[in-house]
C-alpha cells in the first residue's frame, strides 16, 4: 500500500471560499462551539491587522494576516471533509454573511459567491454552499446565514422561543456580536475590512486522502483548539456504515445524546473502560486501534449502539453520579459506589460498569457485588498492589463475569485468598500514618463502620492527627508514659494513635499535654468523627490504651472486610 500523500499550501480566504473547496463538517465532529469571546477576539485581531496600514494604503500592500491552519480529508475533487478548522471556517462564514448586510449592494452581490455558488433553475442546479455544517444544523445555517437576507432573519430570532440547538445558539450570538461591531465602523471601513479578509488573510490548508492520516497530522500540528478524539473517528466509522439516511440520523442522535450526558472528556474515558471490558488486558496500542481490535463497532452499528454503548454508558453515568435508583437498597448501592470512588485509582470501574449494566434491576445482587468489589479494591490499595497486577486481577474478574462463573466462591477473582487477608491485616497493623495514599481511606472507612454504617465522607479540609505526638517535648507527660524512643516509635504511627480532624493542623498544639490536647485541639474539631470522639473519653494515653484501641479498631476492620 502506497503512503498517503500530504498536500499543504497557503491560501487566501478568497481562494478558500471558492470552487476549489466544498467543505463539509462530518457528523462525528463536535457541535459549533465558539462563543462571542472567540468571535470577538477574531474580529479585534482583524481590525488591528487592518489598522497597521493607513486608510490610503492599497489593500494589496497591507501585511498579510495568518489565520492558522486547517486539516482536510481531500483527494482530487473539491469535496473536503474538515478534520480541524470547523470553528474558524464557520465563524468566517458568519462574519462574511454579516458583512454582506453592511456593505453597498454591489459589494454584497459579489460577496455572496464566497458563501455559495449560485445554482441555475433552468438546468435544475441548486446553490452549492461553500461550507456544509453537520447535518443537524445544515438547513438552518443555509437559511439563516448563507442565503441572502439570512443574517437579518437570524438576528430577528428569539433563541429561547425558537428552541435553538447549542450550535444554532452560537450562530445567533456571534452574528449579533458581528452586527454590533460592524455598526460601529464607517462604510469605508467595512468595505476595506471585507477586501482585507478576502485578499490579505490566509489559511494554511493541509489535506490528505484518508482519515487516519488527517488525524495524525492534526495531532502533530495542533496542541490547542478542540481536539478530535478517537471517539469522534469511531462515531464516523460506525454511523457511516448505516445506509438508510433516517436510520443513520437517528443513531447519530443516540450517540450524541450519550456523549452530551458525559461530556467529551468523560465520554472518551467511557470508551477506554468499554475496551477494557471486552479486551481485558492492558491497552498496548492507541485507544482507537485497541477499540477496533476488540469490538469493530462498524460491523453492526445498531447492535453496538443499542446493546453495548447505551447500557454501559447508562451504567457509567450512575456510577459517576452515584445516582442508582431502585425501590429498595438503592442507598446502600450508592454508598458503596462512593467508597469505591474514594480509592486512589479507577481500575475497578470496568467491572463495576459491566455488573451494573447486567444486573441493573437486582439491587440485592448489586449490594453483594459492590460490597466485595470495594473489599477487593481496598485490600489492593492497602497492600500497595502495583498497576499491572491490579489490571490483571480485574481482567480475571471480567473474564469470570463474562463466563458466568460463581463470583462468591473462595477461588473467585472477586474474593481475597488467605494470604491476601493476612497481608492486608499486617499492613493495617503497621505504621498506617506513613502509608500516605492509604491512611485517609482506611480511617474514613473505619470511622463509618464505628457509627454503624452511617457514611461520613471526606468534605472540606480533613487531616490525620497523632494523639501521642511525633516529637513530644522534653519533661512532658508524654515522656513519662513513653520513656524510650523505641517505645514511642512503636506506637506513634499506628492505627490506634490516629484520629481525624476537620481543620488544618496547628503544629504548636500537637505537643500539648493529653488533657489539654483533648480540650483545646480535639474537642472543637471532631466534626462528629467517631475515631476522635473515642479519645475524649480516655483519661490517659499510655501504651496499654493505644494497644487496646489498636486491637479494637483492627477487629472492626477485620469484620468490615472479612479478614
Amino acid at each position: 500500500m502506497s503512503p498517503s500523500k500530504i498536500h499543504g499550501a497557503e491560501q487566501t480566504i478568497g481562494s478558500v471560499f471558492s470552487d476549489q473547496f466544498d467543505f463539509e463538517i462530518a457528523d462525528y465532529q463536535r457541535p459549533y462551539a465558539w462563543d462571542t469571546e472567540h468571535s470577538g477576539a477574531l474580529f479585534d485581531d482583524l481590525i488591528t491587522a487592518l489598522d497597521d496600514g493607513s486608510n490610503t494604503t492599497p489593500i494589496d500592500n497591507l501585511n498579510p494576516y495568518f489565520l492558522g491552519s486547517i486539516v482536510l480529508i481531500k483527494s482530487d475533487t473539491p469535496h473536503a471533509e474538515v478534520v480541524d478548522g470547523q470553528q474558524r471556517l464557520t465563524t468566517l462564514t458568519l462574519l462574511l454573511a454579516a458583512l454582506r448586510s453592511h456593505v453597498p449592494s454591489d459589494y454584497a452581490k459579489n460577496l455572496t459567491k464566497y458563501l455559495y455558488a449560485e445554482g441555475n433553475v433552468i438546468e435544475g442546479l441548486h446553490n452549492r454552499y461553500r461550507l456544509k455544517p453537520r447535518k443537524r444544523d445544515r438547513d438552518f445555517f443555509q437559511h439563516y446565514v448563507q442565503d441572502e437576507g439570512g443574517i437579518e432573519k437570524l438576528l430577528a430570532l428569539d433563541p429561547v422561543a425558537a428552541k435553538l440547538t447549542d450550535s444554532q445558539g452560537n450562530y445567533h450570538h456571534n452574528a449579533k456580536h458581528f452586527d454590533t461591531c460592524l455598526k460601529s465602523l464607517s462604510q469605508a471601513q467595512r468595505t476595506r475590512l471585507l477586501q482585507f479578509i478576502i485578499k490579505r488573510c490566509f489559511l494554511v490548508v493541509v489535506s490528505t486522502p484518508d482519515l487516519n492520516s488527517a488525524y495524525r497530522i492534526f495531532t502533530v500540528m495542533n496542541d490547542r483548539g478542540m481536539d478530535l478524539y478517537p471517539t469522534d473517528i469511531l462515531k464516523s466509522e460506525t454511523i457511516g456504515e448505516i445506509k438508510d439516511d433516517e436510520e443513520r440520523e437517528r443513531y447519530a442522535q443516540k450517540w450524541e445524546d450519550e456523549e452530551e450526558d458525559h461530556g467529551r472528556d468523560r465520554f472518551r474515558v467511557l470508551f477506554a473502560h468499554i475496551r477494557t471490558i471486552y479486551g481485558k488486558e492492558k491497552l498496548r496500542t492507541t485507544l482507537l486501534e485497541g477499540f477496533r481490535e476488540v469490538l469493530e463497532p462498524a460491523k453492526n452499528p445498531q447492535h453496538f449502539i443499542d446493546n453495548i454503548l447505551i447500557p454501559l454508558s447508562d451504567a457509567y453515568e450512575l456510577i459517576h453520579k452515584t445516582s442508582y435508583k431502585a425501590s429498595r437498597r438503592a442507598d446502600e448501592v450508592n454508598v458503596l459506589l462512593r467508597w469505591l470512588k474514594q480509592i486512589d485509582n479507577f481500575d475497578w470501574t470496568p467491572s463495576a460498569i459491566r455488573y451494573l449494566a447486567d444486573h441493573h434491576a437486582q439491587s440485592d445482587e448489586l449490594v453483594h457485588f459492590f460490597t466485595d468489589l470495594e473489599r477487593l479494591a481496598a485490600s489492593m490499595l492497602i497492600r500497595r498492589v502495583g498497576l499491572n497486577d491490579r489490571l490483571a486481577r480485574y481482567a480475571r474478574l471480567l473474564t469470570a463475569m463474562e463466563q458466568g462463573k460463581e463470583l462468591y466462591q473462595p477461588d473467585s477473582p472477586l474474593q481475597l485468598d488467605d494470604n491476601e487477608k493476612v497481608e492486608t491485616l499486617r499492613a493495617l497493623d503497621g505504621d498506617l500514618y506513613l502509608m500516605v495514599k492509604q491512611r485517609l481511606y482506611v480511617l474514613f472507612r473505619l470511622d463509618n463502620a464505628l457509627v454503624d454504617g452511617v457514611a461520613n465522607f471526606q468534605e472540606g479540609i480533613v487531616t490525620v492527627e497523632h494523639v501521642l505526638p511525633q516529637h513530644p517535648a522534653e519533661n512532658s507527660q508524654w515522656r513519662e508514659w513513653y520513656p524510650t524512643r523505641e517505645e514511642r516509635y512503636r506506637y506513634v504511627h499506628r492505627l490506634g494513635n490516629l484520629v481525624l480532624l476537620s481543620r488544618r493542623k496547628n503544629s504548636a498544639a500537637q505537643n500539648y499535654h493529653f488533657a489539654t490536647k483533648k480540650e483545646r485541639y480535639f474537642k472543637g474539631a471532631v466534626a462528629n468523627y467517631a475515631l476522635t470522639i473515642q479519645v475524649l473519653s480516655e483519661l490517659t494515653w499510655t501504651p496499654d490504651v493505644i494497644e487496646r484501641r489498636q486491637q479494637a479498631l483492627l477487629g472492626t476492620l477485620k469484620k468490615l472486610w472479612r479478614l
